[in-house]
């Protein structure tokens, strides 16, 4: 498993748009072979500051995943939207295990 954290800060008129954008490339994101689990949260705090939680089960999914016509779609909707450059950081997982990640189909 590979997890990978994306922190995402939108403008302020950009939240519905991203998040509609976002839920659209998220269900389509889990439908793919290589994520066992993608999700999508907002800080409650501070709304313009989102989270994605990609759960990949190797380390070649999040290349195939960025070549799909829904993240390519994502990413051009979006850009426009965000408040500052996104960022990313990888993590292993430890627990549960990796079954606890799958997301119900």
């Amino acid at each position: 498993m590979l997890i990978v954290i994306v922190n995402v800060l939108v403008l302020a008129d950009g939240v519905e748009a991203f998040k509609a954008a976002t839920l659209a490339n998220a269900r389509a994101s889990i439908e793919e072979p290589g994520i066992a689990r993608f999700d999508v949260i907002q800080d409650r705090d501070e709304a313009t500051r989102f989270m994605l939680i990609e759960v990949y089960r190797d380390e070649q999914a999040p290349a195939a995943h960025k070549l799909t016509p829904h993240y390519l779609t994502w990413r051009d909707a979006v850009a426009p939207l965000m408040a500052a450059p996104r960022t990313s950081q990888k993590f292993s997982n430890v627990a549960p295990a990796d079954a606890g990640w799958e997301t119900p189909r």
